[in-house]
């Protein structure tokens, strides 16, 4: 992708979504920066928790601790972090969220050039405005990239946007394999049933143990990913599963859940971070929608697919179904995902 720019940066400071999928595509965005200049510096102010994903992400060059929560506005410590960032003499910020919050730190850190989309009432903090064209830039991941491009979005090349490509290094993976005591000689499921955002995006247990047992049965093992909040639902899976599966929920850190997916032969997942993960370990994916739309945040990659009933009521982007029948996933048969997986051309053998 050649995309000119009405600068030549050296350094630039991305400011970081706070949500893992979208963490994971925006890795897309930093591939395009280096794409133009291979020799651009990409810092990346970020949460915490991000590090894991970013440090495997070979275009960034530095990570720097956002310490503030989401929605947590406290002016005084984001001008006093705006202040700490005066003498890296960055060139450019880019602003991935579109809040008025996250566009405080870089205008208080005096980089000259500041861009992201109009958001909420950011004239003046931002001074490279992009007004985002929702009917031409349909895709999360193409509202990212879009900001490396000049304001008219027509010279973005939007059919050949790189996929995000976490890297592994085998002798971490190793290492997190012995310390839970797994082993990859059967080829690995990795589900991931939780749905941070909530119910309404969150497959039955029954119908990703109806899965998981047709894989058990082919002599596969399955392996479940997701936090602490979706140890319960796993916990379901693994009873209708009479403990076949290893709960994994709660028991990883992110770091460790990417080491251990990099090893799984194909996901299923619903619509959430852990699919984008898995997507950008080049793993095979089927990611599942209900409230959501696999035309806006589908995983990326050309080993990925998802399955969606398409009902008149979704999507509907709500947490909990407002009709309260969740009839978009609970209609959705594990045969008709299982037909999905199977299609796939990369289920890979151990």
């Amino acid at each position: 992708m050649n995309l000119s720019t009405t600068s030549d940066p050296a350094k630039i400071l991305i400011v970081g979504p706070s949500w893992v999928g979208d963490m994971v595509m925006a890795q897309s965005l930093f591939m395009v920066l280096k794409q133009q200049n291979p020799a651009l510096q990409i810092d990346v102010m970020a949460p915490l928790w991000s590090n894991a994903l970013l440090e495997r992400m070979p275009e960034v060059s530095e990570v720097i601790d956002m310490p503030l929560g989401h929605g947590q506005l406290q002016l005084k410590l984001r001008y006093q972090l705006g202040k700490s960032l005066r003498d890296k003499h960055y060139d450019q910020a880019i602003l991935l969220p579109n809040s008025l919050k996250s566009a405080l730190v870089p205008f208080w850190a005096k980089i000259p050039r500041r861009t992201g989309y109009v958001g909420e009432f950011r004239y003046g903090l931002l001074n490279d405005l992009h007004k985002l064209d929702k009917l031409k830039l349909t895709m999360t991941v193409q509202r990212f990239v879009a900001l490396a491009a000049p304001v008219d979005i027509n010279q973005l090349d939007i059919a050949h946007i790189p996929v995000p490509a976490l890297s592994i290094q085998t002798e971490k993976v190793q290492s997190v394999l012995n310390e839970f005591g797994l082993a990859d000689e059967k080829p690995v499921l990795a589900l991931c049933p939780g749905a941070e955002y909530g119910p309404a995006k969150q497959w039955p247990a029954r119908h990703y143990a109806a899965l998981a047992q047709e894989k058990i049965s082919q002599g596969w093992q399955i392996w479940i990913f997701g936090s602490q909040k979706d140890h319960n639902i796993a916990e379901q899976i693994n009873q209708i599963l009479q403990q076949q599966a290893i709960n994994l929920c709660g028991k990883t850190q992110l770091a460790q859940a990417i080491d251990l997916m990099s090893l799984s032969q194909a996901v299923v997942s619903n619509d959430s971070g852990l699919m984008h993960m898995g997507a950008a370990l080049g793993v095979p994916v089927v990611g599942i929608y209900g409230s959501s739309d696999p035309d806006f945040t589908p995983p990326l990659g050309d080993n990925c697919t998802t399955e969606t009933l398409n009902l008149e009521c979704s999507p509907c982007f709500k947490r909990s179904c407002p009709l309260g029948h969740t009839h978009c996933l609970e209609n959705l048969e594990p045969k008709k995902v299982l037909q999905a997986l199977e299609s796939l051309s990369m289920v890979r053998e151990p």
